[in-house]
């Protein structure tokens, strides 16, 4: 590279269904030439936008820098082609590697296998060279190369994040089926909501949604709490530029705002309660958030109009008709305490779903893990007739 101003092609790795709520995050910090693929957006910048990419965009999991493609028939091919490559670019004998393997092929079976052969060609390299080789560290290596093969296609790229950036540092203790940090910050952004009026998760668990939320409203960097970045250990290629870090950290410090909105989280749990109230305060955001101890059908957000999103449980562990008895339940929920509200669900299973007694007005297809998952939103419109019905029966 020749210096920090130029720019480089990169490519942020998200979640599918995401893809344009990345690729608006990214064109807001600067990027250019943003372009949407499957669970991931390619885009250019110099590394100031890298910096900022890891720092600030709440819905990647990664920022790569791409370096090399090529074809390759056989293993064989595959080691030769990488040990053809000048590795004393990005690293040195003394320094650590780290390799990250994603196969779409019928050539390879094995990830772990591939991530054996490339490293044995880049320290064979070195090796041949300067009669001694970098060592490998999976934790914090000087650089972690991410190897992604598609048919016979081969790409490189250096992680700049280092390790997933979902791991957002602030939950330090979470329940049975934690909610992916950059899944819940997508959620609320798809969401629409505005940061300003109540946000309600009513079956909140650890608090990740809320916490997601609050920090969208304060304008927070979703890594402001992370220890470190990949691009921290960098000596070589984009060598790592500590005044630029600190001024873009700085800068990202000065714009977290004030703000008075209030979001109410509801876990019946007393563990769980007493972990959501830790990450909370872990995050710094515990003026923001309030959290009651109880069930979700006892909780009563503020009147007039709002957000809430839940996560229930999706019925892995739960009788057939236990689960259907829970969503009918949510669906009574929202009819008889969040009217004027944007009521939205994300759950993998379809057949509960319909449970919920109320014709949604939106669907979007995302995935939570391996689950194929629909976010639902239920507007609840004051003055519909089921609310009318609802409420003539209290009276």
């Amino acid at each position: 590279m020749n210096g920090i101003s130029e720019n480089f092609k990169m490519v942020a790795k998200t979640i599918f269904g995401l893809e344009e709520i990345c690729a608006t995050e990214l064109r807001k910090m600067g990027a250019e030439n943003v372009e949407i693929h499957n669970r991931a957006v390619s885009f250019e910048g110099n590394i100031g936008v890298m910096y900022k990419a890891n720092l600030m965009v709440r819905t990647a999991l990664r920022i790569l820098v791409p370096i090399h493609k090529f074809t390759v028939a056989n293993e064989q091919e595959l080691y030769d082609k990488i040990k053809a490559i000048d590795w004393n670019t990005y690293l040195g004998p003394d320094d650590t590697i780290g390799i990250d393997t994603a196969l779409n092929t019928e050539l390879f079976n094995h990830s772990q296998f591939i991530s054996q052969k490339a490293k044995d060609a880049i320290v064979d390299q070195f090796r041949e060279k300067h009669g001694r080789r970098p060592s490998v560290d999976l934790d914090r290596p000087t650089i972690r190369l991410n190897i992604h093969i598609y048919n016979d296609v081969v790409s490189l790229a250096l992680d700049s994040s280092g390790e997933s950036l979902h791991k957002r540092s602030y939950r330090a203790k979470t329940n049975l089926a934690p909610i992916n940090e950059v899944l819940a910050a997508g959620l609320v952004l798809l969401s629409g909501w505005d940061g300003r009026k109540p946000f309600v998760d009513p079956m909140c668990g650890s608090a990740t949604i809320l916490i997601e939320a609050a920090m969208i409203a304060a304008d927070i960097p979703c890594g402001i709490h992370r220890e470190w970045f990949g691009f921290e250990k960098w000596q070589s290629f984009l060598p790592y530029d500590a005044e630029l870090w600190k001024t873009i950290h700085t800068k990202a410090i000065e714009r977290i705002s004030s703000t008075d909105v209030k979001l109410f989280g509801c876990e019946i749990s007393p563990n769980v309660a007493r972990m959501a109230k830790e990450n909370i305060k872990w995050a710094k955001v515990e003026d923001m958030i309030t959290i009651i101890k109880g069930d979700f059908r006892d909780l009563m957000p503020p009147e007039g109009s709002g957000t809430c999103i839940m996560n229930p449980p999706y019925g892995e562990r739960m009788d057939k008709d236990d689960i259907d008895a829970l969503y009918k339940s949510i669906g009574d929920a929202f009819k008889a305490n969040y009217t004027g509200y944007d009521c939205w669900l994300i759950s993998s299973n379809m057949e509960a779903l319909k449970s919920i007694g109320l014709r949604p007005s939106r669907k979007l297809t995302l995935y939570n893990g391996q689950l194929e998952c629909r976010f639902m939103k239920y507007a609840m419109y004051p003055g519909t007739k089921k609310v009318h019905k609802l409420q003539g029966a209290q009276e």
